[in-house]
């Protein structure tokens, strides 16, 4: 009971220290805007400590961080390696075939109203396919290695892109394609100084989202087939095993991996779409 009081505790005094920093002159700089949600986390891990041991419950339902971090720091080896095989192999090059597939695509359908007709309604159709669906059939056809990952990331990923893509196609401004044409400017050259500047908002977005999907889908691949090795193996074994630390560990890892994938994308949308409104300050 003292170590769930405690948790309540430090909740409210890490709650009441969150808001005075809100409202404080620090929140206009970078530090500060890191203070507040780095307080929060680690809050968060301290509560659940304090409530998990307080309440005693089983390692088995929900270990404490702490024996998360033990786990984790003892099997550094075993999650490089799991990283590495989901991850660099499976779902960052899975992201790279599906994104550049997609964005080529998207460029072909704005060129042709006939691939806008009949492309994007079976995309469409395909994107919301399950992935537990796609899945197995995919490491049927193209084996149980990193391959088959590959290829579920770049069905997950696809849609998305391309959807977004052909919308930022179309963002540019009828005076300004008018313009261009007044110009005499070919069809490439509007392309390419008017219509893909404009667009890369939405291209962003589109890959923003792609970066979740791609650990997602590498992961779920790997629960239907894969070497010895990968996130997704590791925790399917984990589970049957009751190691529920380990299972932890890999999700630490997946979302420390996944927020380090999203936050590189942010950072290239920044510096490559810094003249449009939503990166001013």
């Amino acid at each position: 009971m003292i170590w769930f009081l405690a948790g309540l505790a430090i909740w409210a005094g890490a709650w009441a220290l969150n808001v005075r920093l809100s409202h404080s002159r620090l929140m206009g700089s970078r530090a500060g805007r890191l203070l507040v949600p780095a307080i929060f986390g680690l809050t968060l891990l301290v509560v659940w400590e304090f409530v998990v041991r307080g309440l005693q419950v089983p390692g088995v339902i929900l270990p404490p961080p702490s024996a998360i971090g033990a786990r984790f720091a003892s099997e550094l080896p075993t999650l490089w390696a799991d990283f590495q095989q989901t991850f660099v192999k499976g779902a960052l090059r899975g992201y790279a075939f599906g994104c550049s597939a997609a964005f080529l695509t998207a460029i072909a359908i704005d060129r042709s109203p006939f691939l806008q007709r009949g492309l994007l309604p079976v995309g469409n159709f395909v994107a919301a396919l399950p992935i537990v669906g796609i899945a197995p059939i995919l490491v049927m056809w193209f084996g149980f290695d990193w391959q088959s990952k590959a290829a579920v990331v770049v069905v997950m990923v696809f849609f998305p892109v391309l959807v977004n893509t052909v919308a930022g196609l179309k963002a540019s401004e009828t005076m300004q394609r008018d313009l261009m044409a007044t110009y005499s400017a070919s069809y490439l050259q509007t392309l390419l100084k008017l219509r893909l500047p404009a667009a890369l908002p939405f291209v962003f977005n589109g890959f923003k989202i792609a970066t979740t999907l791609a650990l997602i889908g590498a992961i779920v691949a790997e629960f239907f087939g894969s070497p010895i090795v990968g996130m997704g193996f590791r925790i399917t074994a984990e589970v049957g095993r009751l190691g529920l630390d380990m299972v932890w560990a890999e999700i630490a890892v997946a979302a420390l991996a996944g927020s380090a994938f999203y936050g590189a994308v942010s950072l290239i949308e920044r510096r490559m779409t810094f003249w449009h409104p939503s990166q001013r300050r």
